[in-house]
């Protein structure tokens, strides 16, 4: 059987009303959409003290891997990849605020990976979504890209701590290059973003790249060369951390927020590319086991959780409809592996040096910031915050939760105590207002767990 008879066939190409040129344009055009995750999840783990050039080898393979499985098993038109906002999570709440160490987080991300895998077996998993009402789900998703967003207006180089105000904008006047670095990447990928160019978010990577280059912000170091050592970051994670009862919490919130962010990917892309079919998924499990996988392999290779990108609809809206497009995705993430040194270029911190407030006055203050690759972070958590149109302000009894998670994340920098604060919020208030028996037992077992950390926490 020729080759091409036997790929229409299998995939379902002809069926699906596609054709293989479709596929594989809609496979590149997914991919270029997703690509700024090549340079952001080296310079976000970097920050947790990884190896960038092994967390790019990590992420690529996780990618690689889990995005196959999607398209050769699922055949599913859905690329998966380290996940933005649990790599913020990952980086700056469990290893920067709670001072874990980053093998000892892998084991937490590998742990959550296993009871996906398990929620799927024994069909768990739509239960478990049911938990959090839907407000709340949209609040964290738009609580965790003011976040993202955040981080990367530090990024940038705009915002500095402040001792009397808590944050400032930094004195431009003494080192202007990295804003202006970031605000031009800013610029072009927002204006192409408007205009529906796939891959808006990459193309103002490397705007941000070039006028780094001609500013001195950064160096020219090369473009291809063989893939980097993945051994720094390998096998080097530490199930310790999974045996202390503090620390369920931690799994269940990188479980919870991957299956989250996974439902909604896949039936948002999964409408678009006509997968649903009397309100179901088709094959809908084999595009969960996809997941779990990714993450499982990413936590042991050495990046935190893989999840289904929604920027697969860039896909689907150019042609692809069946799993033939996420082969040709795949196989570029594979492909990248060869691009370090065009990553280290982007994702390498740079030193500024620049003027913040103290409590005894203006003082001298180095930062290492990733103005490249700040431009995607903002316009990644603009994108995010637009499930702030989901949420029912007008029924206060899911306005007040689902705004103290919106706070609540960014100003604690921590996206696991900002859903604690809606979770215990809508627990007490269905508790006090008499309708305690509209929400589920799940909400009310999970505010009570913590609700008795916070007690505890308190106490000391």
């Amino acid at each position: 059987m020729p080759i091409n008879t036997w790929i229409e066939q299998y995939f379902g190409v002809t069926a699906a009303g596609s054709t293989v040129r479709r596929e594989v344009t809609g496979g590149v055009t997914t991919f270029l959409a997703m690509a700024y995750i090549l340079f952001v999840q080296p310079a976000m783990l970097a920050a947790a003290g990884m190896d960038p050039g092994a967390v790019l080898t990590a992420t690529c393979l996780s990618a690689a891997t889990a995005t196959l499985i999607m398209g050769l098993w699922a055949r599913y038109p859905v690329a998966l990849a380290p996940g933005m906002g649990l790599n913020a999570f990952f980086a700056f709440t469990v290893c920067g605020a709670m001072g874990i160490p980053w093998q000892q987080a892998l084991g937490l991300v590998l742990c959550s990976g296993v009871l996906f895998l398990l929620l799927g077996i024994f069909r768990l998993r739509d239960r478990l979504v049911a938990i959090l009402p839907e407000d709340l789900q949209h609040a964290i998703a738009a609580g965790i890209g003011v976040f993202i967003a955040f981080i990367g207006l530090k990024e940038a180089g705009l915002l500095v701590p402040d001792a009397n105000v808590f944050v400032s904008v930094s004195d431009l006047s003494s080192r202007w290059q990295p804003v202006v670095t970031a605000g031009a990447g800013f610029v072009v990928a927002a204006a192409l973003m408007v205009r529906r160019v796939p891959g808006a978010i990459l193309i103002g990577i490397l705007v941000s790249l070039g006028v780094a280059l001609l500013l001195g912000v950064t160096r020219w170091t090369g473009l291809v060369a063989s893939p980097a050592s993945i051994a720094p970051t390998a096998f080097q994670l530490d199930l310790s951390a999974v045996l202390e009862p503090s620390n369920i919490g931690l799994i269940l919130l990188f479980l919870y927020t991957d299956l989250i962010d996974t439902v909604g990917t896949l039936l948002g892309v999964g409408v678009r590319a006509g997968l649903v079919k009397d309100g179901r998924l088709e094959r809908g499990d084999r595009a969960f086991l996809a997941d779990a996988v990714g993450t499982t392999v990413g936590a042991l290779l050495g990046t935190s959780t893989v999840t289904s990108y929604i920027e697969s609809t860039a896909g689907v809206e150019a042609g692809a409809r069946t799993g033939l497009a996420s082969v040709v995705t795949g196989l570029l993430f594979l492909a990248a592996l060869f691009f370090f040194p065009l990553a280290q270029m982007v994702g390498g911190a740079v030193e500024v040096q620049t003027t913040i407030m103290t409590a005894s006055g203006p003082a001298a203050h180095s930062l290492f910031i990733h103005p490249i690759t700040a431009p995607a972070l903002v316009l990644v958590g603009a994108m995010m915050a637009g499930s702030l149109a989901r949420i029912h302000w007008s029924g206060l009894h899911a306005a007040i939760p689902a705004f103290l998670v919106l706070i609540g994340i960014p100003l604690t920098f921590s996206i696991a105590h900002g859903i604690s604060f809606g979770v215990m919020a809508w627990s007490a208030i269905a508790v006090l207002s008499g309708k305690w028996r509209s929400v589920p037992w799940g909400l009310h077992a999970l505010a009570a767990l913590l609700a008795g950390g916070w007690i505890q926490a308190l106490v000391g």
